[in-house]
């Protein structure tokens, strides 16, 4: 799908559009890229620090460099096999570190779970900056008319799983309760850790930083540098998402950037180009990241 959505994209442009696109590429001023990938490095440093009050409050210790390069090879695999690198993160600290999967897991499912809660406390600030604009851009992707729908069955599928797991005394499902229980743990870990107002410091500066990243970006090229912040807000959230649903945002992320920045007066050549230039380099982060933490992960347990 992501290879089709590049295809998409790449076919909707002319020959000579394309070679805009790749001219814009060359112009671009990337010392601001430069200074969006160190706010990208400063929030996988803070996400792998902050990791570490968790499962210290589980009762298991793992650096931060071991944390860091966990996250690096989960957010590599996510390029793959979507939310594969949440199940990688916690497999990497039951081989080297020691921690059952099941507690490691849990943490990384409350750390998504305080993601979601930033990413909508951003969407509720971008609909208050740029509220007419972001309606008219969410009516063109999402059906209002089906909602009521969608959360019925959502609602009734919950109540059927509670009621099973609740009468069912099969060992299967007595076992899955089990591992179940080890993943609430590493839930409720983030509600009853002592160390909270660090780890909500650590979780805004995470936030911070993605934004920050996008915003230095916008500098990058001359089309998309007059963007006020709210135009900027809307362009991350629509592009979180992006990345969100989608392996790493590949194909979606340029194709969602056009989009949005199109109702901002960007034409469509310079908004794709921005969208490009931003998902490469952030990709290429994860890449090198990923690929580095896989050789020296087992260099720096080798006596292990």
């Amino acid at each position: 799908m992501g290879v089709f959505l590049v295809y998409y994209a790449y076919n909707q442009f002319s020959e000579q559009q394309i070679k805009e696109i790749i001219l814009n590429f060359t112009k671009a001023k990337y010392k601001y890229i430069f200074l969006a990938s160190i706010f990208t490095l400063i929030s996988l440093w803070a996400r792998a620090f902050r990791w570490k009050y968790v499962l210290s409050h589980m009762g298991y210790s793992s650096n931060t460099s071991t944390n860091f390069m966990a996250i690096s090879i989960g957010y590599l695999l996510n390029l793959t096999v979507p939310r594969s690198g949440e199940v990688s993160r916690a497999l990497v600290l039951q081989k080297y570190n020691n921690i059952p999967f099941d507690k490691s897991f849990g943490s990384i499912i409350a750390e998504r779970i305080i993601d979601l809660i930033c990413l909508l406390s951003c969407v509720s600030l971008a609909l208050v900056l740029q509220y007419d604009i972001l309606k008219e851009f969410l009516s063109n992707y999402i059906s209002l008319d089906k909602t009521p729908t969608v959360i019925g069955i959502l609602l009734f599928a919950i109540l059927s799983i509670w009621v099973v797991f609740f009468w069912a005394k099969h060992s299967i499902i007595t076992f899955i309760k089990n591992k179940i229980s080890g993943l609430l743990e590493g839930i409720s870990s983030v509600v009853k850790m002592e160390k909270k107002i660090s780890f909500i410091l650590l979780t805004l500066l995470i936030w911070t930083c993605y934004i920050a990243t996008f915003y230095c970006a916008t500098y990058a090229l001359a089309s998309t540098s007059h963007l006020s912040f709210g135009a900027i807000m809307a362009a991350f959230i629509a592009g979180s998402f992006a990345i969100s649903f989608t392996n790493g945002g590949i194909g979606a992320f340029p194709l969602i950037i056009t989009e949005i920045l199109s109702f901002y007066n960007v034409n469509a050549v310079n908004a794709a180009s921005f969208g490009w230039i931003i998902w490469t380099t952030q990709t290429a982060i994860i890449v090198i990241l990923g690929a580095i933490s896989f050789l020296l992960l087992p260099l720096a347990f080798s006596k292990k």
